[in-house]
C-alpha cells in the first residue's frame, strides 16, 4: 500500500505524488516556500501553486493553514458536488464523464477523490484516478486523490481544506467523491451544495436503499449501469422508500445513467443545475452553506481535541494502569472513560 507513489501526466509534465506532488516550476520561477507567496500563485490560478497548498495541508505544515487562513476570503465561489455510494457503483467513472460534458459547458473543474487508508499501514493505493485519465492535459481540470486517514464519514479534515483552496484557485466547481463505506457514510452532506447518491442494480444496493442513513442524504439520486436487467425494479424501490419519507420543496429526482458509455451524464447535469436553481430560487444556498461551515468547524474541533487527548493520554502512566484495570475486567470502560475526563478538568 503506498499514499504517495501514483505515477501520473499532467501538461505533458510526468510527476509522482498526490495529485501533483511532481510538479516542477519552470526555469526561472522560484518555489514559493512562504504562506504569503504561495497565496498569490494560488489566486492567480497556478496549478503548481494549487498541488504544493494542499501538499502542506496535508502535511499537516503549519504553513498550509496560514495559507488557507489568507485565502479563505476569497472562497465560496465555486459549486460543489459530492457523490457517494457503495464501492464498486462507479463513481469514479461517473465523475470522469461529468467532467467531459462540463469542460464542454465551459466549467473549469476541480476533482477530489477520497480513498480509504489501511488501518494498518495507514496508506491507501489512491486508485480513483486511474478512471480520470482523459483529463490529465486538460489545464482546466485539476485532480487530486487524498486518503481519508480513518475519516468515518469518509472525509478527512485536509479534504475539506483542499476543497477550499481549488475554489480559491478559481474552479467553477468542485467534484468531491467519498470513499465508498455503505450506508453509513453520511458526512458529505455537512459539506457539498449538491449531494450525489450513486447506486448500481443487481447487487444488494436495493436493500441498502431501504436503511435510513445513507437514504436521507441526496439531493439527487443516480442508478449507474443502467443497462443492467434489474435497473427498473430499483428504480421503482428507491421511488418506495422516498415516498415514506416525504421530503417539502425538493424532492431528489432518480437519474438512469451508463457512465462508461456516456448515457444519462446530459440529464443528471440538468437535475444538478436544477437543483442549483431551486436553492437559489429558495433562499436556501445560503443557509446550507451556513449549517455545513458549522459541520465543519465542529468536525474540525472534535478532530483536533481527540488527538490532543490521545497525545496526554499516551505519556500518562495512569492512562495504562487504567487500560490494565479494565483489561482485568476490574474497571468497565465507561468508567475509565470518566475517569480520563476527571482527571483532564483537573489539570
Amino acid at each position: 500500500m503506498v499514499s504517495r507513489g501514483t505515477l501520473f501526466w499532467s501538461r505533458g509534465i510526468v510527476g509522482t505524488g498526490i495529485g501533483g506532488r511532481g510538479w516542477h516550476y519552470p526555469q526561472g520561477m522560484a518555489r514559493p516556500n512562504t504562506a504569503d507567496e504561495l497565496a498569490e500563485q494560488l489566486l492567480a490560478g497556478d496549478r503548481r501553486a494549487l498541488a504544493r497548498a494542499i501538499s502542506w495541508v496535508e502535511d499537516d505544515d503549519a504553513r498550509g493553514w496560514e495559507l488557507v487562513r489568507k485565502i479563505y476570503p476569497k472562497t465560496g465561489k465555486a459549486r460543489v458536488v459530492g457523490l457517494t455510494g457503495a464501492p464498486g457503483a462507479g463513481k469514479s467513472t461517473l465523475i470522469s464523464a461529468l467532467t467531459r460534458a462540463e469542460r464542454d459547458r465551459g466549467t473549469s473543474i476541480g476533482v477530489l477523490s477520497i480513498d480509504p487508508s489501511s488501518p494498518f499501514t495507514h496508506g491507501a493505493l489512491l486508485g480513483d484516478r486511474i478512471r480520470l485519465t482523459d483529463h490529465f492535459l486538460d489545464p482546466e481540470v485539476f485532480i487530486r486523490s487524498m486518503a481519508n486517514r480513518g475519516a468515518l464519514g469518509g472525509l478527512a479534515e485536509a479534504a475539506l481544506q483542499a476543497a477550499l483552496l481549488i475554489d480559491a484557485a478559481g474552479k467553477d466547481l468542485v467534484l468531491l467523491e467519498t470513499v465508498g463505506v455503505g450506508q453509513a457514510e453520511v458526512d458529505i452532506i455537512n459539506h457539498a451544495d449538491t449531494v450525489v447518491l450513486v447506486l448500481m442494480p443487481g447487487s444488494g444496493d436495493s436493500i441498502q436503499a431501504l436503511k435510513a442513513g445513507v437514504m436521507e442524504i441526496p439531493d439527487v439520486i443516480v442508478v449507474n449501469k443502467a443497462d443492467h436487467p434489474l435497473t427498473e425494479t430499483m428504480v421503482r424501490e428507491i421511488r418506495g422508500v422516498l415516498s415514506l419519507n416525504p421530503r417539502g420543496g425538493w424532492m431528489p429526482p432518480i437519474v438512469k445513467t451508463e457512465a462508461v458509455h456516456h448515457k444519462g451524464i446530459d440529464e443528471l447535469i440538468e437535475k444538478l443545475d436544477e437543483h442549483r436553481a431551486f436553492l437559489e430560487a429558495e433562499g436556501t444556498l445560503v443557509e446550507r452553506r451556513s449549517r455545513n461551515l458549522r459541520s465543519e468547524v465542529l468536525s474540525i474541533a472534535t478532530g483536533r481535541i481527540r488527538r490532543e487527548l490521545e497525545a496526554k493520554i499516551d505519556a500518562d502512566p495512569r492512562f495504562a494502569e487504567l487500560i490494565e484495570q479494565v483489561a482485568e475486567r476490574k474497571l468497565d470502560p465507561a468508567s475509565a472513560a470518566s475517569e480520563i475526563l476527571k482527571g483532564l478538568n483537573d489539570g
